[in-house]
Parts: C-alpha cells; structure tokens; sequence
C-alpha cells in the first residue's frame, strides 16, 4: 500500500515548511527512516524522514514551494502499484517513474497542487520545451523573460520560481513577442518604474517573527525599567579568565546570563509565563538568547543556567549560537524558554528596548560597555558602564517588581565573586 510523505510539524510551532531540497529522486529506493527530504521550519532546516518502504514514486512539490503542515508533498510504494489514490484529484497529471525503467507514468493530482491562476499570461510558444513550473512559466510571461536563457536550479535543470526571481534581478533581456508591461500613470511623488528591486519571499523563520512579534508589542501592556551597572569587576573578572586560559575564557553576556538566571531564582515573580488564564512560575531559569542570523532572531535556550558555571555557560551559547546560524537547532535547543536576554552591545549600541518573546513576562536588553569618568572620592575614576533595560509585561511582573530584580542583577554584576554563593 502507498505511503503519503507528509509535510510534517518538525518543531512545537511550525505551521508550514518549505521544501528546501529533495534528497531522492523519483524511482530510488526508501526506507522506514531514511532521509528523503531537507524542511525550513520557523526555526531551523530539518530533515524529512520516511515513512514506509518502497520507491519514492512522485514527488508532487517542488523545492522551495511551502506547504501546510499535513500536505501531502510525495508518494512511496512499490514499483506496479497504482498510486492515484494516495495523491487524491482528477486535474492535472505529474509524471513519476517507475523503478528500474525508463518510463514515466501520468498521475492525478489534486488542483491546487500546480493549478494556473486563470489570469496568468500565456507562455510564448518559444519557451515550451524548457523544463518549468507553472509557476515559472507564468511569472516569466508576466515579465517579458524567456525561459531558454535563464538557468534551471529545480530538479534536472527544471526553472523555478527562484530562478525567474533571480533572472528578473538582473534584468535579462525580453525576447521578441514578450508581452509588454502595461502603462501606468505614476504621480511625480512615486518612485520611478525603473527603480531597481528585488522582492525576496519571506523564508519561514521571517514569517514567525513578523507573527510572534504581532502578538507581543500590540496585546501585552509593556513597560520598561532602564539601570546602569558599573562593569569595571567583571572586565577585572573576564581578564583574569583569560590569562588562565583558553577554556576559561567567556564574555560579558556569558557573565549577564548567569546573572540574570540568579536574579530571578531570588525573584521568581519574573521567571513566568502568561498563559491566559493563569501565570505559570518556573523554578529553573531556562535563559534564551538572541542570536542574529542572516534569517532573522533566533532564541537558543539555556537550560537550568542557575547551576552552571561561566565556563558551561560560555561553551554552551558558543556552541547554540553557531548551531543558529548554520539553521541546525533541535527544537529542544530553541524552546522551553523562561526570561530572555538580547545583547547588541558588540554593536556599539549603548540601549535599547526589547520586545518580549511571548508566553514570557520578561526581557532583558544589554547594551555596550564603555569606559566613562565617574566622581567617586572627590575625583574622577573611570569605570566601565552598562545600560540594561527590562521590558516587562505588566500582567505579571509589577514595577516594584521589576525594580527590585534590576536591584539584584546590578549587584551580582557590580560585585560578580557573589554569584559564587
């Protein structure tokens, strides 16, 4: 019996996946387990597994198409049988082969799978025998683009969407018979026509910030509490690391996180969820961290930071964050946050206000760490200086609260040997 390859949940808040790469083609063989396919989740790229043994017999999306978590994206059966029923519809054929030969076979599938809006503009005739999507054919004959000049990236050379994307970039020439644009009237106050853009499809991590955040900075009534620490003991602290070496070596967020994950065992008013119809306390300070791909946000978790030394600590956010950034985080990496921290110090930010990562209560933004003259003994010391800034939701943490937990990271930070006891 055929088995449907789904598009699967491949993370605790996926809701569609793009199909980055398929890793069998039609007619290789698959087994139970075995990776057939590469997925953008909101979070991380994943991989696919199978579900049953047999031939991979069609693959009904392309990659870089995004489904909906449950669409039915390829089909696995033995060579003979008739898959027509696991890809469901009667519109239009796909081909898919059969193992061990060179024939292909015409399989329904359902309408929306490849369907051509009925607006869409015919394809010039001298494009026809270039492999293509619908799609590409449609959004080459919108753009006056010939097909046989732009390179195929899809499977076997096959032009995608992408490609048409990246041709339109560039400006590749129109062939002859292309249908022209059509005229319009543009206000002397717009933005010329010929202006050079690229419109880039958001990836999957892109669309659950822009949602997340929707959710936070609108529906949760946030205030914000703004200290500034005196750094000169923990650059004394960090220097100290150093010179013993290598595997003792951490940074000043290091240093903010096993801090904050202490303040809050000592407040743990600010270590919640909102969860709607009740406020849920956490009595381990699991700290995510912001990291910056070239996606967009990522927040890796470290969990139960409260009984880890500077040194796990630090080895720790190294390795999450180069996970993040090469899209490898397993979804336990990147949830179960309790209280957040975001630093953009290194980019010589001196503050900043962070929005919360929802169902959270809190988050803590650090900005850069500077020498600056403070009077101090009748005369100008200088002392390394930070500004942090608490961004509370107002459903759960107080202002006093906050106040008194900005009061206690300020003196673990100012006099760091007490985050020892």
């Amino acid at each position: 019996m055929a088995t449907k390859v789904m598009m699967e949940a491949l993370s605790p808040t996926m809701e569609e996946g793009r199909l980055v790469k398929w890793l069998k083609n039609v007619g290789d063989p698959v087994k139970t387990g075995e990776t057939i396919a590469e997925v953008e989740t909101d979070k991380a790229i994943m991989e696919l597994v199978a579900r049953g043994d047999g031939v991979l017999r069609a693959r009904l999306v392309e990659e870089d198409t995004t489904s909906p978590i449950g669409a039915v994206i390829g089909v696995i059966g033995t060579a003979e049988e008739d898959i027509t029923t696991a890809v469901g519809g009667t519109s239009t054929a796909v081909s898919t082969a059969t193992a061990g030969a060179g024939t292909s076979t015409a399989v329904a599938v359902p309408p929306t799978a490849v369907a051509v809006p009925p607006t869409a503009v015919a394809v010039p005739p001298t494009a026809v025998s270039v492999r293509s999507s619908p799609l590409a054919r449609r959004l080459a004959a919108e753009r006056g683009l010939s097909l046989q000049q732009i390179p195929g990236s899809g499977p076997n050379g096959r032009v995608i969407r992408r490609d048409i994307e990246a041709a339109t970039a560039v400006a590749v020439p129109p062939t002859a018979g292309a249908v022209p644009p059509t005229a319009v009237a543009v206000p002397s106050t717009a933005v010329p026509l010929t202006a050079s853009f690229v419109d880039q499809p958001l990836s999957q991590i892109r669309k659950t910030i822009a949602r997340r955040l929707s959710e936070s900075i609108g529906p949760i009534p946030t205030f914000y509490l703004t200290s500034e620490i005196d750094m000169t003991r923990v650059g004394q602290l960090r220097e100290q690391m150093v010179a013993a070496g290598d595997q003792f070596k951490v940074s000043v967020n290091d240093i903010v996180i096993k801090a904050v994950a202490i303040a809050l065992m000592r407040h743990p008013e600010c270590n919640a969820h909102w969860m709607g119809d009740a406020i849920r306390y956490f009595s381990a300070a699991h700290i995510g961290m912001a990291v910056a791909t070239e996606d967009g946000l990522i927040v890796p978790v470290i969990r139960d930071a409260q009984l880890k030394g500077l040194g796990q600590i630090g080895a720790e956010a190294r390795e999450l964050a180069k996970k993040a950034r090469e899209r490898k985080l397993a979804p336990a990496e990147y949830s179960g946050g309790t209280f957040s921290v975001s630093n953009l110090g290194m980019f010589g930010i001196d503050q900043f206000t962070a929005i919360i990562n929802p169902p959270e209560a809190g988050i803590l933004a650090v900005g850069s760490t500077e020498t600056r003259p403070v009077w101090e003994n009748e005369q100008f010391v200088p002392k390394q200086r930070m500004r942090v800034t608490l961004s509370c939701d107002h459903r759960v943490i107080d202002g006093a609260i906050g106040a008194k937990f900005l009061q206690t990271l300020r003196l673990l930070l100012e006099a760091p040997m007490m985050m020892l006891f």
